[in-house]
């Protein structure tokens, strides 16, 4: 009888672990299909991850992509300025650029457009040691400052100065590339510009060197959206639904990141690249600052104006950054 019920027993188990075995297989094959039914979609980053691409994880890492059916791919491209040129081969769906390139690129027939502004303000401003004793732009006649060999940067300064009542010709520039951290640290020139208040300030910050900084909308420029999502023509015509589907995502990504910045952080931190270590007190620093700029108020998320891309236009045009007619209906999209 002690025989029988151990048998019996052992039976009873032997069910209920094939019972769990073909549910885990089940459940495996559920995975796969519904990893099939996703549509991938292939995004590029304007750089290596940052704060300022908190969203983006976020929305990964809480399915919000997945809840649209997609199964979004963040890549970062070899060299940043690749990523437009990439999304116009059609190598990938959507890219991470800026306002002004967009337009610049529309000028020199690539077709590009922006289909939401992720950064509504200027984060490349000008720098100034504080022992320069420069209190305003004009104050940079006779001064040294280095850019990262790009016009764009060379003319924000010049307008700059020539808004504040001062001379540009005056402005030494010095091309001192991607060094702008040492040049100032090392005090090589009296300012830089294509530096972030999000990222460069930060860590010149944590040098201990002072500095002053102008915002550029403030002297002459037009108050810009500095970072854009982007896709191609061809890509609006064919994917638009599929972009509206990752938008939607990506604003709940935003949404958690603003109710939960310290989880949406870690979860960036996470995905740091290897080759570029993140420094987890500069990144909480930077998204503080990101925040407010990335907020759309009673627009929305991503949402974008004719006003703003039409006076980046104009800005271009008046100081020779771009030769083509351009129209800024062409240039971006509210989906």
């Amino acid at each position: 009888m002690k025989a029988y019920v151990l048998k019996k027993k052992r039976l009873f188990l032997f069910m209920i672990a094939m019972l769990c075995l073909s549910l885990s297989f089940t459940a495996c094959s559920s995975d796969k299909q519904a990893n099939k039914d996703l549509t991938e979609v292939t995004v590029l980053l304007d750089w290596y991850p940052n704060a300022v691409h908190s969203f983006l994880f976020a929305a990964q890492q809480q399915g919000y992509f997945e809840q649209e059916g997609l199964k979004v791919n963040l890549e970062t491209p070899a060299d940043t300025n690749d990523a437009i040129k990439l999304l116009a081969s059609g190598k990938a769906d959507l890219a991470l650029s800026y306002q002004m390139q967009v337009a610049m690129s529309r000028a020199e027939d690539i077709p590009v457009v922006s289909v939401a502004a992720l950064v509504r303000h200027p984060l490349n401003q000008l720098f100034v040691l504080e022992s320069s004793g420069v209190k305003s732009p004009k104050d940079l006649e006779g001064k040294k400052v280095g850019y990262p060999s790009i016009p764009l940067d060379e003319a924000i300064v010049s307008t700059m100065v020539k808004s504040d009542g001062g001379d540009p010709s005056k402005v030494k520039y010095v091309d001192i590339g991607w060094d702008l951290i040492p040049a100032m640290t090392t005090g090589k020139v009296d300012g830089i510009i294509g530096g972030y208040i999000n990222h460069e300030k930060l860590l010149i910050d944590k040098e201990g060197v002072k500095m002053v900084t102008f915002d550029p909308s403030k002297y002459g420029l037009p108050d810009y959206y500095e970072l854009v999502l982007t896709a191609s023509e061809d890509g609006l015509k064919t994917k638009g639904d599929i972009i509206q589907k990752f938008m939607k995502a990506a604003a709940k990504g935003q949404e958690y990141t603003v109710q939960h910045p310290d989880e949406a952080l870690k979860t960036l931190l996470d995905h740091e690249n290897k080759d570029f270590p993140l420094d987890p007190e500069i990144e909480k620093q930077s998204l503080n600052i990101l925040l407010p700029l990335m907020d759309g108020g009673s627009e929305g998320f991503g949402a974008q104006s004719a006003e703003s891309w039409n006076s980046v236009i104009q800005w271009l045009k008046e100081h020779d950054l771009i030769k083509k007619e351009i129209k800024a209906e062409d240039a971006y999209r509210n989906l």
